[in-house]
Order: C-alpha cells, then sequence, then structure tokens
C-alpha cells in the first residue's frame, strides 16, 4: 500500500489544492518499507490527483480538502483521509497503528477564485 501525506517541512500541509510537496510512504505488513518526498509541481487542483495516481498512491491524508478534490483523487481510486494535522512520520504510525485522529470539519466548501481570507475547516488552510 502506498500512502501520501500533503507536507511541507515535515508537517501535514492543511490544504491539498496548494501543498507544496508530497511524503509518499510504502507500506507492507505495518512497517514503513520505503518513504520519499516527491514536489506537487505547479500543477494545481486537478493535476494533483494525477500526480498521485502517477505514483501508484492508494490512500491520500491531508489536512483540508475541496469537495472537486475529492471526486478526482475517488475517479483515481485514491482513498481521502482529512483532518490530519502534525508530523507526517507520526500521522503515518498512527494511521497503521490504528490510533490516528482526525478533525471531521475538514472539507473546504468554496471556490479558490478569491483566495483572500478564506479558511478550511479548522484554521487557515495555507493563505
Amino acid at each position: 500500500m502506498k500512502i501520501a501525506v500533503t507536507c511541507e517541512n515535515h508537517q501535514v500541509f492543511q490544504h491539498f489544492g496548494h501543498t507544496p510537496e508530497f511524503a509518499i510512504f510504502e507500506i507492507e505488513e505495518g512497517k514503513i518499507i520505503d518513504e520519499k518526498i516527491i514536489s506537487s509541481g505547479e500543477e494545481g487542483h486537478g493535476a494533483l490527483a494525477q500526480v498521485l495516481a502517477n505514483e501508484a498512491v492508494d490512500t491520500l491524508i491531508c489536512g483540508g480538502i475541496g469537495g472537486g478534490a475529492i471526486n478526482a483523487l475517488a475517479q483515481a481510486n485514491i482513498q481521502v483521509i482529512g483532518g490530519a494535522e502534525g508530523d507526517v512520520r507520526e500521522v503515518i504510525e498512527a494511521l497503521i497503528n490504528g490510533t490516528l485522529e482526525v478533525r471531521s470539519d475538514f472539507h473546504c466548501n468554496h471556490h479558490h477564485d478569491h483566495e483572500e481570507g478564506h479558511t478550511c475547516g479548522h484554521g487557515s488552510c495555507g493563505h
């Protein structure tokens, strides 16, 4: 299984569509067997699902995410776990151990054409 985490400075980045990078973890038999950081590039919201699909990611862990991105990820057969916070490795280890705690208010319910001053779920989503 491959799991991607939105990431900046090894912390869960709080807005999927603007994440600067992804931490990618490969998990087998409850253990991390490989990990790497990849750039999100200059792709934008829609193409990020393809970036993850190209990496054969099964699951995305993020802070906040909008409905359009969730739909694009679903079309790529990528499960979404939103509302995560903290160090990306600790988040992965908590997921493996079954102790991952996430916020329920992680959906972004707005368009990003007018970015000034919006918030996504719990606090700012990176702007």
